[in-house]
């Protein structure tokens, strides 16, 4: 199995080079209006956004730069695939403009132009995004009413493109089933709350760029990739950033393109493999590690589960997750410029084999030799 990677230089907010329907799923977060560190982002696309902030309006500022926002959205729209999801990660926004401290409620308004676009809502989910000082209140300290609370949640809006996704043919519904996740992963990840994300910068890149920017943990877009996609999916990111995206869907076996404005963090976004890879086959041995813990656990409480993994030979709780396998990562290529070419195992690793499925594998192995 291979995947293809691409980072695209420019803006996002026409998506020209992508074909309508060729995107699975999108994972994205963009710049948050009204955090001070992205006034030179919008200002540079929007004079009527830079002319607010300088009047000191704020609500026309958050709705000017929103506006800009609103073209990513809509042309999101038009490259998804019927069924497609949209995953974006934003937070809200605190600030004193004109002399007055208000809210601006992002995940709100973004929502509300996704509906416009034609997108349905699905259950967002909140994650906490522990950042803040210890301190858990601001403005006027312990004097009432002047305080106001702290943000330390981050929302996941969640959209879909048109009815549920269909998969008919044999080898839709194979890789559908390959691409499953384990029983006790869906009861942690279908949550509309995670509390298990940190929102401190990863370290598998390069040491700086990450450290100057916003991403997100390497965790979020991993596990929104494969609750929502499936092998063979192409995942589109259209505020790049440094990668985090891109990163994951290389690591969960699907292909991805990248869009990026800021020339400073595409730099930064180039994996180097030899800190990716051994990365990437460090995550999946820890799904591995985690379902057999989980899977002995379960055993002694309850007894024998009933069905096995073909690829594993390991016990599994449903039916569903018989056909599933976690590809391992065996090469990233630099093809040109800033294109890439992943490449997977087919079989499952070795040393995650039940004893029994080693030595079916092994019988079948020596037998091939005889013959």
């Amino acid at each position: 199995m291979k995947t293809t990677h691409q980072i695209v230089p420019g803006d996002a907010r026409e998506l020209v080079d992508l074909p309508d329907g060729s995107i699975g799923l999108v994972v994205t977060s963009p710049p948050y209006p009204m955090i001070a560190m992205w006034d030179r982002v919008f200002t540079e696309i929007s004079r009527q956004a830079g002319k607010a902030l300088k009047n000191g309006d704020g609500p026309m500022a958050f709705e000017a730069m929103h506006r800009e926002l609103d073209r990513v959205w809509e042309a999101l729209h038009r490259v998804l695939r019927p069924g497609g999801i949209v995953c974006i990660n934003v937070g809200d926004a605190t600030r004193t403009i004109g002399g007055r401290f208000a809210l601006y409620p992002n995940h709100a308004r973004i929502l509300s132009a996704c509906l416009a676009f034609g997108f349905s809502s699905l259950p967002a989910i909140l994650w906490r995004k522990q950042t803040n000082a210890p301190n858990k209140f601001m403005g006027s300290g312990m004097l009432p009413p002047g305080a106001y609370v702290t943000l330390e949640h981050e929302y996941i809006l969640i959209l879909r493109k048109g009815d549920k996704r269909e998969f008919k043919t044999k080898a839709a519904i194979k890789r559908r089933r390959e691409s499953a996740f384990f029983w006790e992963e869906r009861n942690h990840w279908f949550s509309d709350v995670w509390f298990d994300l940190k929102g401190v910068p990863q370290n598998l890149m390069a040491e700086d760029g990450r450290d100057r920017s916003a991403a997100f943990p390497f965790a979020l877009p991993y596990r929104l990739i494969s609750m929502f996609s499936v092998k063979g999916d192409t995942v589109l990111d259209p505020f790049l950033g440094t990668g985090t995206t891109m990163l994951a869907a290389m690591a969960a076996g699907r292909s991805s393109v990248g869009y990026e404005i800021d020339s400073r963090l595409i730099d930064v976004a180039v994996p180097d493999p030899h800190k990716v890879l051994p990365f990437f086959n460090a995550c999946i041995a820890d799904r591995l590690g985690r379902h057999k813990a989980f899977i002995e656990e379960r055993c002694r409480e309850k007894g024998p589960c009933k069905y096995t993994n073909h690829h594993y030979g390991f016990a599994v709780v449903t039916r569903q997750e018989t056909d599933l396998l976690l590809n391992g990562v065996t090469d990233l290529e630099r093809v040109s410029g800033t294109w890439f070419k992943a490449s997977y195992r087919s079989s499952p690793q070795s040393e995650w084999l039940s004893a029994k499925k080693a030595w079916e594998l092994g019988k079948t192995a020596r037998q091939k030799k005889l013959f």
